[in-house]
């Protein structure tokens, strides 16, 4: 009898696991380039159009949520003169891209807006979440449902996210808000590239973007390995009437392995091919791109350059382009160095990481800044007569590049011990106002930043 009940508990118990499937990403009927989660089908927006503001939320679990919630809590405390109107600077940002922590903030702020500023604390910064996740991965029933091999940690951790901040929201709530572009940043685990959670890479997928999660975006964003799982996407490329680039196929045709736009498109041809890729993994963005810089650095490669970027988007007013790159990267512990003892797996785990992930953002934010001077040039061209360009009459498109981290803290003791703090989602209360209290100190003593505001000011007129 007994042995009976038995296998009847394990029948039941393969019956549940086998029901267990992660949300399979909607197919996208017919492919329509104006359509879909795009930064110039926002609502629309009462910013203005000669000023374009980017910020980048870097990964770092609660400590980048919070450093990043710190640098738009100083953004709504600065007005500045618009075309006659004083707006806060927190108003006129256009485009945000998130990176695992960093991704947190991103999506909250851009589905509730000012909202954020009343309970994202409560909600996620000040709450244990590394420990909610936990209890639900010990939790019984959930571990008949982790025996389905489609089924994984990070749909756990999706389903805590949606339960607990996002409501259910797809990215079709976020066209319904009068704010910024929102881009979240995961990695393809096989190709250890940058994948974005834009209608732009969907397009390739034949998958619609409106319908997805917001809260699997942002478990895939930061899925760190071992602690969680990928999460995996299938591909419907081919079945959308989707058309590449028009200079998709001439680009291909000549392989050159030293141009960024070769690869890129080299890249996207293998969503092409569904029936070799038919399912993406996708993990932590911090692993392609800790900064999420890439995202828009990409974008103007696919496109052909800035002046075709700025036109695809609907951006040829901008004069004055920011940068905001907020990154809260941690430092290694040097404390190994004065210790004989061989470092534990977890240790050499944690230095494989974040290591080249600090020497690769360097490198990021070196090649962007080395980047205006080429994009600035473009731009005039397409926009002035060469006439024009030599008498220096064309209004001329000006970049700026804010730089916010830790490193620009001046009191060195404070600057080491928000490094130290750990990639985890916790944080005690009070190192969390010590984050938030930092960013508003970055900015403020920022002379880059400074100069930013300066350049906004309206120039007196000389009799």
């Amino acid at each position: 009898m007994l042995y009976s009940k038995l296998v009847l508990l394990l029948f039941l118990l393969l019956m549940v696991s086998g029901c267990a499937h992660y949300p399979v990403n909607p197919p996208l009927h017919q492919y329509d380039p104006e359509a879909g989660y795009r930064l110039k089908n926002l609502a629309a927006r009462d910013n203005s159009s000669r000023l374009l503001v980017i910020l980048t939320f870097s990964g770092g679990g609660t400590r980048a949520a919070a450093f990043s919630y710190g640098v738009l809590e100083e953004l709504a405390r600065i007005e500045i003169d618009r075309e006659g109107r004083t707006r806060r600077l927190l108003d006129e940002v256009d485009i945000i891209a998130g990176v695992s922590g960093g991704s947190f903030t991103a999506a909250y702020f851009g589905l509730f807006g000012d909202s954020i500023f009343f309970d994202f604390e409560e909600r996620f910064l000040k709450k244990n979440v590394q420990g909610a996740l936990t209890a639900k991965l010990f939790n019984p029933i959930n571990w008949v449902r982790l025996l389905s091999p489609q089924y994984s940690r990070s749909e756990l951790a999706a389903e805590y996210y949606d339960k607990h901040l996002f409501h259910g929201a797809t990215f079709d709530d976020f066209l319904a808000v009068h704010g910024p572009l929102i881009n979240i940043n995961a990695t393809d685990m096989t190709l250890g590239a940058r994948f974005g959670f834009d209608q732009t890479h969907f397009d390739w997928l034949c998958s619609d973007l409106l319908r997805f999660p917001i809260s699997r975006a942002i478990a895939a964003s930061s899925a760190a390995p071992v602690a969680l799982s990928p999460v995996t996407m299938r591909n419907y490329a081919g079945s959308c009437g989707f058309r590449a680039p028009a200079d998709y196929e001439r680009v291909l045709a000549t392989p050159d392995w030293g141009s960024r736009r070769y690869r890129a498109f080299r890249r996207m041809a293998t969503y092409l091919d569904s029936g070799n890729k038919p399912f993406l993994h996708l993990v932590d963005g911090g692993l392609s791109d800790n900064l999420g810089l890439r995202a828009i650095m990409e974008s103007v490669i696919l496109a052909g350059g800035a002046p075709e970027i700025l036109q695809q988007r609907g951006l040829t007013e901008v004069r004055k382009v920011l940068f905001l790159v907020v990154n809260a990267q941690a430092e290694g512990d040097p404390g190994w160095d004065k210790r004989e003892r061989i470092p534990s797996i977890m240790t050499m785990i944690s230095i494989s990481t974040k290591v080249p992930l600090n020497q690769y953002n360097f490198e990021t934010v070196s090649l962007l800044r080395a980047s205006f001077g080429h994009w600035a040039e473009r731009v005039a061209e397409a926009r002035c007569a060469p006439e024009i360009i030599k008498q220096g009459r064309c209004d001329p498109l000006e970049f700026f590049l804010v730089d916010a981290s830790f490193q620009a803290l001046a009191d060195e003791q404070e600057r080491e011990y928000l490094q130290r703090l750990p990639t985890k989602f916790k944080l005690p209360g009070e190192d969390v106002d010590r984050v938030r209290a930092a960013a508003e100190l970055v900015l403020r003593e920022s002379s880059d930043f400074q100069k930013f505001l300066l350049s906004l000011r309206p120039r007196p007129v000389l009799p």
